[in-house]
């Protein structure tokens, strides 16, 4: 097993992108508006379960009217099973047919839980990013793509229904130019205290951070080049510690999200995360709730992933 983590770049800017003066925005994430998107999509007595589909079409009603409030380019993909209707949310800016950047996090939850850290916490900032967008008057050379994802949970994980699969087939269909694709998977949960911070291999304690006060990038081995724009343009924002995770698929977390529907099919993706089960107890329990969520460093992350799209080359 080999897992490639680092705290800085291992790559050389050339002398013209070192001079490249970067875009700041003029306004930034706001962690109490993040507080309200989890609060409103966490529910303590019913939850938005693949089972449950009249709490799961609310909590993606949620996201589509407040997607819809900073982007008149917002729809349903809708699609179905033998007796249900589910749908992604896809919230659009930029120019309409130029090379495509997604970046996705989805609404449903595991079972009876609230789902805060998982994944209320990326849901709510695809919300932001989507009103730091809106504010900013964001000029992109190419299109983004906000999308919220449902059916990402058991028993539809790995399964050919789960909304990123269905999303990334469609993409590969219509013969999209993608860029990439980012997961906001679990952003919220974070910690001083040492060693709360675990990892898949005990030898890895020794090397890495004990503490559980960083961002992960994840991506599988041959990331290369989108992995290293996401990197920079996530490291410009100093308001957060952010790592990068490069690895073999075979490392349980690895490939635990929606991006690896689109290493199917053939498109670059990674996960930002805040590692999960690594460091979270609350993963998959009654105890995620929003009440253990950081929002500053949500806030902080989301300012991270804004900076990349403002200064993203591609």
């Amino acid at each position: 097993m080999v897992l490639l983590l680092c705290s800085s770049p291992f790559f050389t800017l050339g002398a013209t992108e070192m001079n490249k003066k970067k875009r700041k925005p003029t306004h930034t994430a706001d962690a109490n508006l993040m507080r309200s998107s989890v609060d409103s999509l966490c529910n303590d007595s019913v939850y938005r379960t693949w089972n449950n589909t009249k709490e799961l079409t609310r909590a993606g009603n949620y996201v589509f009217r407040a997607l819809s409030e900073f982007s008149n380019r917002t729809e349903k993909q809708n699609f179905n099973d033998k007796k249900n209707t589910y749908f992604n949310v896809i919230s659009s800016f930029g120019p309409e047919d130029a090379p495509r950047l997604i970046i996705g996090a989805h609404y449903d939850v595991c079972g009876q839980q609230q789902g805060a850290d998982d994944n209320a916490s990326g849901v709510s900032s695809l919300i932001e990013l989507a009103r730091l967008l809106n504010l900013n008057q964001t000029e992109l050379s190419y299109r983004i793509d906000l999308v919220a994802y449902t059916l990402e949970e058991p028993p539809f994980f790995r399964d050919f229904m789960m909304g990123s699969a269905v999303h990334a087939r469609s993409l590969k269909k219509d013969s999209v130019d993608l860029i990439g694709m980012i997961s906001l998977e679990m952003i919220g949960f974070y910690s001083e205290e040492k060693g709360s911070q675990g990892y898949p291999a005990g030898i890895m304690k020794l090397i890495y951070p004990g503490k559980a006060n960083y961002i992960s990038l994840v991506s599988k081995f041959g990331g290369g080049d989108f992995l290293r724009k996401v990197r920079r343009g996530m490291k410009a924002q100093k308001t957060v510690n952010v790592r990068s995770v490069s690895a073999p698929v075979s490392i349980p977390g690895i490939d635990f999200s929606d991006h690896f529907n689109y290493w199917n099919q053939g498109y670059s993706a990674l996960m930002i995360t805040d590692t999960s089960f690594y460091r979270n107890a609350n993963y998959h329990m009654p105890s995620d709730l929003p009440s253990t969520l950081n929002y500053e460093k949500m806030a902080a992350v989301t300012d991270g992933v804004f900076q990349l799209i403002l200064n993203f080359n591609t």
